[in-house]
């Protein structure tokens, strides 16, 4: 059985540095070279953690933070899974949870394919709204909506 948990300020770091490998070895193909944003990226999260609307939630095991789920009652705002982790399930029960809290939409990346999969296999499809991601090359990002 996984164990989820609720982040606190202290995982801030951590929430940075699973984004970061995630996104280098997922999104490699859409960043290539660019240096990761790691001071915004951690800027981000105490922002997030910070928030009382906003819920951040973790799994870890003995090598450190293995997935991560946020969200706001209304969206799902971040989902990733360490690499060595992926296929394991963890990214269907962190969407769960975010869906279980009331989520409805979400923006991904228009050539995240791992993630558009895993979100329409679940019943969410674009809604044909797009917008620019905040990240150099500034990639387009794709509305999801719960079926």
């Amino acid at each position: 059985m996984t164990i989820w948990r609720r982040a606190t300020e202290a995982d801030a770091v951590a929430l940075r540095d699973l984004e970061r490998i995630a996104s280098q070895t997922g999104l490699a193909h859409v960043f290539g070279e660019l240096p990761y944003p790691d001071d915004d990226v951690l800027a981000r999260w105490a922002l997030l953690l910070d928030d009382p609307t906003v819920v951040v939630e973790v799994v870890d095991d003995e090598q450190g933070m293995v997935a991560l789920a946020a969200h706001d009652g209304t969206n799902l705002r971040h989902l990733a899974v360490r690499p060595d982790h992926w296929s394991a399930g963890l990214g269907r029960e962190g969407f769960a949870r975010a869906e279980a809290a009331g989520a409805t939409r979400l923006w991904v990346l228009e050539q995240n394919h791992r993630a558009r999969a895993l979100y329409e296999s679940l019943g969410w499809a674009p809604t044909g709204v797009s917008q620019e991601c905040p990240w150099p090359p500034y990639p387009t990002e794709l509305e999801y909506a719960a079926p």
